[in-house]
């Protein structure tokens, strides 16, 4: 039986650095669902589809198939393509991030991803990371986590990547403001709104470096998985 660890949490509070860490360090295939919902939105806005035409934008996600390349070392995806289309810069736009909401809360949309999900996060052991992971995607997760950090780090941490990335200059206000915007969006739709499970743990990673909610998560994957160190090992239950 194949293991898996559940991380959700809003945008910027650390989910796929901390989830890439975690994965190569315990051996788990690292799923990123947020490059999912990118994709998508990416190929939407790419074809000229009104983000408003519902039926238009869940054939993307029920017809166009989205994959990944992986680099020799590394657990999250290198590459991300949707219709054999590179879209890995394209899908960390501040473009992608005013839009993605949006398409994130189509219902068909999470029902045509979640299913592919579903279908990858059975094949091995996982830690996968996203905004409904514990509580729709994976309600029986063995171990589910939920990062947070003050709106003010995340959009820190979020220009800092741009700059990194090559995107833009990395505008904190502007940022700033666009996670705020988010966050509500997120959390008052209708369909898989942002929230922790009930039996997650919350984990606030304002003051916490990587290495250190990583550490934090090993911890408690000893406890979610008493037959082994970590959900990687060999001796499974």
């Amino acid at each position: 039986m194949y293991q898996s660890i559940a991380i959700d949490g809003p945008s910027g509070a650390g989910k796929s650095s901390v989830a890439d860490e975690l994965a190569v360090r315990e051996g788990l295939l690292h799923l990123d669902t947020g490059a999912m919902y990118r994709a998508v939105t990416v190929h939407a806005l790419d074809e000229g589809i009104d983000i408003s035409d519902e039926h238009k934008v869940a054939a993307i996600a029920k017809d166009i198939p989205i994959t990944f390349g992986y680099t020799s070392g590394q657990a999250l995806p290198s590459e991300v393509f949707i219709g054999g289309k590179d879209v890995t810069l394209a899908i960390r736009t501040p473009q992608t991030d005013k839009y993605v909401s949006p398409v994130s809360a189509i219902p068909a949309v999470r029902a045509a991803l979640t299913e592919q999900q579903r279908v990858l996060g059975a094949q091995r052991d996982t830690v996968m990371e996203g905004r409904d992971i514990g509580t729709v995607v994976f309600p029986h997760a063995e171990l589910k986590v939920f990062l947070t950090a003050s709106a003010e780090e995340r959009a820190r941490r979020r220009a800092l990547q741009n700059v990194e990335r090559g995107i833009e200059s990395g505008d904190e206000a502007a940022i700033l403001a666009d996670i705020k915007r988010r966050d509500s969006y997120d959390s008052s739709r209708e369909v898989a709104p942002l929230a922790a499970a009930e039996d997650a743990v919350v984990v606030d990673t304002t003051a916490m470096t990587i290495e250190e909610v990583v550490d934090c998560i090993v911890e408690l994957a000893k406890g979610a998985f008493p037959a082994q160190v970590s959900p990687g090992g060999e001796s499974h239950q």
